[in-house]
């Protein structure tokens, strides 16, 4: 089955056509026929630029007017570059979606009232849900008859017990408003200890796992017999970890104190703790980790600060979960930062050989943007870098949905 896979943004479309069924899952021999992105949609300087079939097709740039068009000329270009016969060879999309709140525990298949649920999520994720909503609409009136289906964010940590996503607030804020710990990420956190229980043969009862994603945004998640049980992020992805430009966990009186003191807004607050916070607030001058490390190593000491604050929380968190479950037989990184960055995963491991978890320096330094083992021969757990692939697992629920097969999770 050919599966188109959507990322719909406010002014961009991410996509991959994957090929995939139920053989092709069980040897892991699914295929990425073609990949790319659309961006400023709506102005006459609209981009497309497509890898297909391991070559990269000439960039198109001019006006594309919304997203109906942008969709079209990405299922155009497709074809021009031999991937696809025609648009049927399309033969289901998935969506991914941000926020399914408590309603979505696993993906399903997208109709009116599946939309109109996750419409009512909207208010949860502002800045994704109407967007990802919008490639649904758009994609139902280019391919009618195609089924689509949609991937949940959230939909992997439902399984979180009460005592680990309510916060300490009374309790009818939960009954009236739903506020508690969702968690996002989980494509990836599920897809990567998919992964390490493949490497191994393990089931998902036979393994308790810690999974770091680490990028721009950034969270970690324990996964106690292939169940999330507990993660960083909550209930918005503002928690937890810090990140390129959101400060993660903070004292929230913090706040209070910052809009006595500087007269900011609501909206103030918003902006400082979610795009001037995080590994750019805290070094002054980047929110990439590659720079930072680059400055740190010129002698920077505010970006060497910046970069230990980062390490120091993941540790704290792995240390939490360990604790948490009481036994971790496998910790995972994963992300930009996470698979590319030696130094954040030698640093995050620091001082929990206790734990069951170390590090050989020699492999770590050898696994950069690929998947490999990073334990030393010592180590109680297995500390492994495995390369995410949220998009592969997005065509994979897509293609069980629309074949009425169980999910595995």
């Amino acid at each position: 089955m050919k599966i188109l896979v959507l990322n719909s943004g406010s002014s961009s479309i991410k996509f991959q056509l994957i090929e995939t069924d139920s053989e092709m899952i069980a040897a892991n021999t699914d295929r990425c026929l073609g990949k790319g992105i659309v961006e400023r949609i709506g102005t006459d300087e609209a981009s497309l630029r497509l890898e297909a079939l391991a070559k990269q097709c000439k960039p198109q740039i001019g006006a594309l007017l919304d997203h109906q068009i942008a969709l079209t000329r990405v299922l155009d270009a497709l074809r021009e570059c031999g991937v696809i016969a025609d648009i049927s060879q399309v033969q289901a999309v998935g969506h991914r979606v941000v926020h399914g709140g408590e309603q979505f525990s696993h993906s399903v298949l997208m109709d009116e009232e599946v939309a109109k649920a996750i419409q009512l999520c909207s208010e949860l994720a502002p800045l994704h849900n109407p967007h990802n909503l919008r490639g649904y609409y758009v994609a139902r009136k280019v391919m009618p008859q195609v089924p689509q289906v949609a991937v949940f964010d959230t939909a992997f940590h439902q399984s979180i017990p009460p005592y680990a996503y309510l916060y300490g607030i009374p309790y009818t804020y939960y009954r009236r408003y739903k506020i508690r710990r969702y968690g996002f990420h989980g494509t990836s956190h599920r897809y990567v200890a998919y992964k390490f229980r493949q490497i191994f043969g393990k089931g998902r009862e036979d393994v308790n796992l810690i999974t770091c994603h680490l990028g721009n945004g950034c969270s970690i998640t324990a996964i106690e017999k292939g169940k999330s049980v507990d993660t960083s992020m909550g209930f918005t992805p503002l928690e937890g970890l810090v990140m390129g430009t959101r400060s993660g966990d903070l004292d929230p009186a913090i706040l209070l104190y910052l809009m006595s003191k500087d007269e900011l807004s609501l909206h103030d607050v918003s902006t400082l703790l979610n795009k001037f916070s995080g590994l750019y607030g805290l070094s002054g001058e980047s929110n990439d980790m590659r720079e930072l490390m680059a400055s740190a190593g010129k002698g920077n000491e505010q970006a060497k600060v910046a970069i230990d604050v980062f390490c120091y929380r993941i540790r704290r968190y792995i240390g939490a979960y360990s604790a948490a479950m009481g036994h971790v037989d496998g910790l995972i990184f994963t992300g930009g930062i996470g698979e590319n960055a030696p130094l954040v995963r030698e640093k995050a491991c620091e001082r929990l050989a206790e734990m069951g978890f170390q590090v050989d320096v020699a492999r770590n330094k050898g696994i950069i943007g690929k998947e490999g083992e990073i334990s030393a021969d010592s180590s109680r757990a297995r500390v492994m870098v495995i390369p995410t692939n949220e998009e592969l697992l997005i065509a994979r629920d897509t293609f069980r949905c629309v074949r009425g097969l169980p999910h595995p999770y």
